[in-house]
């Protein structure tokens, strides 16, 4: 597990790397060898970057009433469509199409971070995150994590802050 120091931009950066260094955030980024054999994009990150399941955190799209939404949850659990829903003021919530999700964030599945989307779309925030000094979240590609304040998240992406997970 390689590990980069806080706010150093490497060539080819990402660009929610670059979206956290033009705000001036510290973060640490965390890369690892992806396996595509593995089962689960969010358990690789916390077994390969040796961080507790708690703190990382997977970025998953939904669909909340015709309105793509960014939902960024533990990987220990699972997301709360309706938790989602109620959040965002909405009624009815499912999972986006992949390739839609792909297409609005400019991410890839599996790499898709909260930051750096190419279209800004609302976004809640598990509120387990606040219970952590630092989580982790993709930063973006396959084997790269950012690891950030979770209130430097919700600040970046205006997340509203909200119980949307379930164990």
């Amino acid at each position: 597990m390689a590990k980069k120091s806080k706010k150093q931009q490497q060539p080819g950066g990402t660009p929610a790397t670059v979206a956290l260094t033009t705000a001036g955030v510290d973060f640490t980024v965390h890369s690892y060898d992806h396996d595509p054999a593995h089962p689960s994009y969010g358990e690789e990150a916390a077994e390969a970057t040796g961080v507790s399941p708690d703190r990382v955190f997977k970025t998953l799209v939904a669909d909340v009433d015709g309105t793509l939404t960014v939902a960024v949850v533990p990987v220990a659990g699972q997301l709360d469509l309706k938790a989602l829903a109620a959040a965002v003021g909405g009624k009815r919530a499912t999972m986006a199409d992949p390739t839609l999700a792909e297409r609005t964030t400019g991410y890839v599945r599996g790499g898709i971070s909260p930051l750096g989307q190419r279209k800004k779309l609302p976004t809640v925030l598990d509120e387990s995150a606040s219970s952590h000094p630092t989580i982790c979240v993709s930063a973006g590609r396959r084997g790269l994590e950012v690891e950030l304040s979770p209130e430097a998240l919700q600040k970046l992406t205006e997340a509203v802050l909200a119980s949307i997970g379930r164990p």
